[in-house]
């Protein structure tokens, strides 16, 4: 193999140009990017690029000055991929260019979810991208009314933050609590009066009917009814793999690019990796798509390996993610499923500090803790991967 097009400038991407380097590969890596942007770190983009204490220059994945030329990339950035010809792994480009390539790793992430109808309304934003995150933050410049549809991650931390910098936040979650899909109704409910303290407005169990502009601002419609205003209106209702374009290639793409654990697609020569992708984890036991930064950095060793035609073997770690608010770091290892139990070990869900155990039939599946790092880390140690044939 002399030639491998990376499609994705994104932090999957990114170490998978790395990985093929460090494992020998000497022909010529093309990366296609859609963002105009050198490959960034998202995490902060909720957090302290929102607040303004992350300057942009330090979102910057690359080594500063010079020190990524031994990597030797052509980069294609601002150039969309449009389509993939499976036979001969040519790459076609929104701006008309072919490009062909003997290996093409699959890194197109995701793409924020809208509300229907909510296109060309200034005041409805998303945040995916460092854009995104430019255009949110110019319009919290000064302090406001600013509505979060969805308590997940990036709505919670943006409501954390939000708030921190003065405004009056308002979260509406059509589940029982916020994050309460990921780590349950109980932590959910505690997250939720942890919002609450800090002046942010929780309604749960309500969802959106409709967004209207009222001006510069925004009118929203709940499902009990009510119509709230604000200046500001973030959806942070998830994200969908951004694998349209892959549409007539011949890969299955049902909940991402289907894939064994090793990024290996149906097509000769084609990977996924990243948020793109759904393939068989071994921890889980079953194909995932995971969407956590650990895994978008740890995968694409794995990924090029498989490329370059090594027989290394995905390992069996536990997914990891972590979460800032306010001054709480969540942190959660594992895989959980709604009949799955959970148990307090340490400390107290009232006091806010504690680790707990998730359980499915006596095996313990995943740990998830709130400002308590030394428990998280030797319990996390006890995590048992999934017994399941591949």
């Amino acid at each position: 193999m002399r030639s491998v097009a990376v499609v994705g400038a994104s932090l999957a991407g990114w170490y998978t140009v790395q990985a093929l380097r460090g494992q020998g590969f000497d022909g010529r890596i093309t990366v296609v990017g859609a963002e105009p942007h050198r490959p960034y770190d998202r995490p902060p983009l909720s957090k302290g690029f929102l607040d303004g204490s992350v300057p942009v220059a330090d979102l910057a994945l690359e080594p500063p000055g010079d020190a990524d030329d031994d990597l030797d990339v052509d980069w294609r950035l601002g150039a969309r991929a449009e389509a993939l010809h499976s036979g001969s792994r040519a790459l076609l480009l929104d701006d008309g260019a072919e490009l062909r390539c003997e290996g093409v790793v699959i890194a197109t992430g995701a793409r924020a979810r809208r509300l229907p109808g909510t296109d060309g309304i200034d005041a409805v934003h998303t945040l995916r991208s460092l854009d995104d995150a430019m255009r949110l933050r110019a319009a919290l410049a000064n302090p406001g009314r600013l509505l979060v549809v969805g308590g997940g991650f990036i709505g919670s931390e943006v409501a954390a933050t939000a708030s921190t910098l003065g405004h009056e936040v308002v979260m509406v979650e059509p589940e029982p609590a916020p994050l309460s899909r990921q780590f349950g109704v109980a932590v959910g409910s505690v997250l939720a009066d942890v919002h609450r303290e800090h002046g942010v407005r929780v309604h749960t169990g309500v969802g959106v009917t409709g967004v209207t502009a009222a001006g510069g601002a925004a009118r929203v419609g709940l499902t009990d009814g009510r119509t709230l205003a604000a200046d500001v209106v973030l959806v942070a209702v998830g994200a969908v793999p951004a694998v349209e374009w892959l549409a007539d290639s011949g890969l299955d793409l049902v909940g991402g690019v289907s894939c064994d654990a090793r990024g290996v697609t149906s097509i000769p020569g084609v990977v996924a990796v990243g948020d793109a992708a759904r393939g068989f984890h071994p921890f889980v036991g079953a194909p995932a798509r995971i969407e956590h930064w650990t895994h978008a950095m740890r995968h694409p060793s794995v990924v090029a390996g498989a490329l370059l035609g090594s027989d290394s073997e995905a390992p069996a770690t536990p997914p990891y993610v972590w979460s800032d608010q306010y001054d709480r770091r969540l942190q959660f290892a594992g895989h959980v499923e709604p009949a799955d139990t959970i148990e307090v070990v340490e400390g107290s869900l009232a006091e806010r500090n504690f680790a707990a155990v998730y359980r499915r039939g006596g095996r313990e599946v995943a740990v998830l803790a709130m400002n308590r790092a030394r428990d998280f880390g030797r319990l996390r140690r006890t995590l048992q991967p999934a017994v399941a044939a591949h």
